[in-house]
């Protein structure tokens, strides 16, 4: 690496703009923070050499000067808004309404938005944020604030940690605050160190040559902020992760027990029974808004559950030991939580079919008389049905949730028997030969209209569904803890400032320069009170040397 000697005989790194030691300008140098065509010094990182404004020859040192740009990372930000009002525009995949027709996205979104819906799910925009390309942006974003910190951070510590008091006078002449005095006693340079101290300056001298400086602290501000949003990049990143953040949604009926999704298998539930409320329409502060709604307004809905936690079974492969943790009432907004899980009560669905039974009778005999009868499990419904006298029954199609498509076909809306039908085919003792008949609610159709044989529905159960969001998430903390860091940075870098104020004496007489990182009224307002009662000649502002 090369080296530049100073005429104050310090050696800088490569790239150094101005002197570490002095503060001179060095020559060849000035075009990398642009003071070649300025009267006044870019004092933004004390004119230190900085990586990626030094060093362009291999593919790190390229990647590292792309990341470490300002404008780069303002693209990636950008870019990142863009996508994210994008998949705002219509709700994620884990939004769509538990009750909608189909909750296949496939169906659900151009169903409900047409041709724009379509074209948002055929992009991927429905699963956007936990998609490949836009966490990669995330990743890049993260990438771009650690290069540009550590290129800045880096350089400016050292810079200001070993700063002198003594400084080249071209340094003191091209601040914006600069100012010449020709006599200055020896009282009145006491005078002007003692108010500095009152002003809450720090003071460091070198041969009769004075740095009063305050607020260091607030040049980290930024670096601060960046470290609180890689935190939550790192916690955006974290959420895709199961062990860090898990969000399901299950339908259990009442009298289920199944396991819970997203633990592992660790953990059960069980729906004893659910329960809905429903404002009274009697009752006058009710009225009108029922009205408004044209229905009930369900009050309360809640589900009463048990929580089990499966133990380790010593045989492989046998149901687990099932353990009650907990038995509790799931409420809007009051979940069951345990081990870091929450249950949400989220959707319900009324009157489902449990299971429908069924007689077979002749179609000529006017009393019906059963030559037999199966029940069918809505939710697990068997290939067959062998009665007793011989008589076989297949289900040849079911339509949990009947309805006649578009084209007059039969169809079903959703998995779930709400409406369910069948077509059955009935085989007689010893007859390879079936007759087929449409069976369902308030319909009962002979498909070929030679039947001998008929079915009827004789009995059927209902349950209530309750549809509970199951959630764990453990990156909020870092979230926080990233808001947190941030919001110190942004404090720290908004209300104080980085006031420095260099004191030079020169032939009898006296030099006095200012610089600050922002609030310039500030800093001409404490420079006022420290010369107070002196002949010392008040700062001028030279910024428009530079216009």
């Amino acid at each position: 690496m090369n080296k530049i000697k100073c005429e104050c005989g310090h050696v800088n790194p490569e790239g150094t703009v101005l002197c570490e030691s002095c503060g001179k300008p060095i020559e060849g140098n000035q075009h990398i923070d642009g003071n070649d065509k300025k009267k006044l010094l870019n004092m933004r990182y004390d004119g230190t050499a900085r990586r990626s404004q030094t060093y362009n020859k291999s593919i790190i040192d390229k990647i590292w000067s792309v990341f470490s740009s300002v404008k780069v990372g303002v693209w990636l930000i950008v870019l990142a808004l863009i996508a994210s009002a994008i998949g705002s525009i219509f709700p994620q995949e884990m939004y769509i309404p538990a009750d909608a027709p189909s909750r296949d996205p496939a169906v659900f979104y151009e169903a409900q938005y047409g041709i724009f819906g379509l074209i948002f799910y055929q992009l991927g925009f429905h699963n956007l944020y936990s998609s490949w390309w836009y966490m990669v942006l995330i990743a890049l974003i993260g990438i771009s604030l650690v290069i540009c910190s550590l290129d800045r951070f880096v350089p400016l510590y050292k810079a200001l940690k070993k700063q002198k008091a003594k400084r080249h006078e071209t340094f003191l002449r091209r601040q914006r605050l600069f100012s010449e005095t020709n006599a200055v006693t020896d009282e009145e340079i006491q005078l002007i160190k003692q108010q500095l101290k009152n002003q809450k300056y720090k003071l460091q001298e070198e041969n009769g040559h004075i740095l009063a400086e305050k607020g260091r602290f607030s040049r980290w501000g930024p670096y601060v902020n960046h470290i609180g949003l890689i935190i939550i990049l790192l916690a955006a990143i974290l959420r895709l992760t199961p062990l860090f953040y898990t969000n399901e949604y299950v339908w259990v009926r009442e009298g289920q027990q199944l396991v819970i999704p997203g633990t592992d298998g660790e953990y059960y539930i069980e729906n004893k029974d659910f329960i809905i409320e429903t404002y009274d329409k009697n009752d006058k502060k009710f009225q009108e808004a029922i009205v408004k709604e044209g229905g009930e307004i369900p009050s309360n809905f809640q589900t009463n559950a048990i929580i089990y936690k499966a133990e380790e079974s010593s045989v492989p492969g046998a149901d687990p030991d099932l353990t009650k943790i907990i038995e509790d009432s799931i409420r809007m907004n009051q979940p069951i939580q345990f081990d870091g899980y929450s249950i949400y009560q989220s959707g319900y669905q009324l009157n489902e079919f449990t299971n429908m039974t069924f007689k077979l009778h002749e179609v000529e005999d006017a009393e019906e008389k059963a030559l037999g009868s199966f029940t069918i499990d809505l939710n697990s419904p068997k290939p067959e049905y062998i009665l007793d006298n011989g008589f076989k029954v297949e289900i040849s199609k079911y339509y949990p949730d009947y309805y006649l498509n578009d084209n007059n076909i039969p169809a079903s809306k959703t998995n779930f028997p709400r409406n369910p039908a069948f077509v059955l085919l009935v085989y007689p003792p010893d007859s390879e030969e079936a007759e087929v008949s449409f069976l369902g609610i308030g319909k009962n159709i002979d498909a070929t209209g030679e039947n001998d044989y008929k079915l009827g529905i004789t009995d059927f159960e209902m349950h209530d569904v309750s549809g509970l969001a199951v959630k764990r998430d453990y990156s909020l903390p870092f979230f926080g803890l990233g808001a947190l860091i941030f919001m110190i940075g942004v404090i720290q870098g908004m209300y104080w400032q980085h006031r420095r104020i260099w004191i030079q004496p020169s032939n009898g007489g006296l030099l006095m320069a200012a610089h600050t990182n922002k609030n310039w009224f500030g800093v001409k307002k404490d420079i006022e009170k420290v010369i107070a009662g002196t002949q010392v000649n008040m700062v001028n502002d030279q910024q428009e040397l530079d216009d």
